[in-house]
């Protein structure tokens, strides 16, 4: 097997494990509240307390990597999010899952930091948009896999065997990776990475995103909520100045910003994550609340998307390498914005195979944007920048998902009862919302999809203008 296939099997260990773990939770969230006797509020944070610190951290570890080696950093992920998961499967209270989740955040943010800088370093430009292409079957097949087997352990075992299951996976990823990942030279030995500039990055995104969460969670009246809203632009603040004026290795080299092929690809990725993360939510409480199905019966009406996200994403991606993903990349959000137009005629009589149906065509849009736009992304960066670039990349798409969670729950309990977005949300709302309130309900999802919509067309228009052809070529590894 070629030296690019083997790091491609290997990495997609991770994707594989990261695609399972991001819909099994969820199924597990009713058997979780009920074992460990929590609430409302600390099940939200079980799911966000991942997102947050993967996100946080991405960018800072993404140029660790560059400096120092991006296998070395991506073991340390496996490892790191083994940890995480053996203990959050032992975790005996709300609060101790919350926080061993965030190590499994951790473990997340330095594997996926990595993956496609991995991926983006063994491959050449010219190939690029098939191999993230067919890491769209992974994905997919994860996603699958993940609510099949959520359903499998929660009906059979126990809900902690969702966390389990990613140990074994974990070491067979460690040694295949330490075994068979070669070590590359970081950057130049004179370089160092820039804590004070790490530090005020993190702290000025983790901020914004602790604003929007508490906000949604307690009250956007909350002091807690203007206290991390305040906070957050003077860290970001304090982090441009200093990057910009003092640091003498920065984390973030600006210059990559002037190529408009990564600029704007970032931001539409920002744009299609902001709008399309709260979907999979909306349709779940659609499912629940105006159809009357069981949370696990819900979540496999999902399957449509993820299946052709699945089988779009291979042949979209060779098309990219071919016809650029200008084309590609902007074809698929317009797909999107199509479906999710579609969404908002949904009403109480719609037949459930018809929302599936239009689940299909969202995951065509999807399979074809995302391996054109991160193929985009990377090969407009130098290879000494892949780890950086990747970081920036999985920043601005996590921080749009992060931000579209809180569309959903605003959204949702912004018309009906926050008693009743919870019994939806973790799986106990037994038969259908009354006539008046699954009106109310359509009438706050139609509004959400047509914010997204909206968002979709201004990420088309950039995925339009942002050229055709990378100012960075990588060439072909020996």
């Amino acid at each position: 097997m070629e030296y690019k296939w083997t790091v491609w099997s290997v990495v997609v260990i991770g994707s594989l494990m990261s695609a399972i773990d991001s819909t099994i939770v969820i199924l597990a969230i009713l058997p979780i509240a009920e074992d460990l006797r929590t609430d409302y509020i600390t099940i939200i944070w079980v799911i966000v307390a991942y997102i947050l610190v993967n996100t946080s951290l991405m960018l800072s570890l993404g140029r660790i990597a560059d400096i120092y080696g991006r296998k070395r950093l991506y073991n340390v992920g496996f490892v790191v999010f083994i940890i995480g998961s053996a203990l959050s499967g032992l975790s005996t209270s709300g609060l101790m899952l919350v926080g061993f989740r965030a190590v499994q955040g951790i473990g997340a943010a330095l594997l996926t930091s990595n993956s496609f800088a991995l991926i983006s370093e063994v491959f050449p430009a010219n190939e690029r948009g098939k191999a993230f292409g067919l890491n769209s079957i992974v994905w997919g097949t994860g996603s699958v896999l993940g609510i099949i087997l959520g359903g499998v352990i929660i009906t059979y075992t126990t809900w902690r065997m969702i966390f389990f299951i990613n140990v074994p996976i974990g070491i067979a990823g460690t040694y295949l990776a330490y075994r068979y990942i070669q070590s590359r030279q970081g950057r130049a030995a004179n370089e160092s990475f820039d804590i004070l500039a790490a530090i005020s990055f993190t702290a000025g995104l983790l901020f914004a995103l602790l604003g929007a969460t508490w906000g949604l969670l307690y009250s956007w009246k909350d002091p807690t909520t203007y206290l991390f809203f305040g906070l957050s632009p003077a860290f970001f603040l304090l982090f441009i100045v200093y990057e910009s004026k003092f640091s003498k290795d920065p984390i973030v080299d600006f210059s990559m910003f002037r190529n408009r092929i990564f600029s704007f690809s970032v931001t539409v990725g920002l744009l299609q994550s902001l709008a399309l993360f709260s979907v999979n939510y909306l349709l779940m409480f659609f499912f629940e609340g105006i159809v009357g199905l069981p949370i696990i019966t819900a979540a496999y009406l999902i399957l449509p998307m993820a299946l052709m996200s699945a089988a779009v994403g291979p042949f979209a991606g060779r098309l990219s390498d071919r016809v650029g993903a200008r084309v590609v990349g902007t074809a698929g959000l317009a797909i999107q914005a199509f479906a999710l137009l579609l969404l908002t005629q949904l009403t109480v009589s719609t037949s459930i195979y018809q929302v599936a149906f239009i689940e299909a065509i969202y995951g065509v849009g999807g399979g074809m944007f995302w391996p054109a736009n991160t193929s985009a992304i990377m090969s407009s960066s130098s290879r000494e920048r892949y780890g950086i670039a990747s970081g920036i990349m999985n920043t601005f798409r996590n921080t749009g998902m992060v931000l579209s969670f809180v569309v959903a729950l605003v959204a949702a309990t912004s018309v009906i009862p926050a008693y009743l977005v919870y019994q939806m949300f973790v799986g106990t709302l037994y038969g259908k919302l009354s006539l008046e309130l699954s009106g109310a309900y359509l009438g706050g999802q139609r509004f959400a999809f047509i914010i997204s919509i909206a968002l979709l067309v201004v990420a088309a228009v950039m995925s339009s203008a942002r050229g055709t052809r990378a100012a960075v070529q990588a060439k072909k590894p020996q």
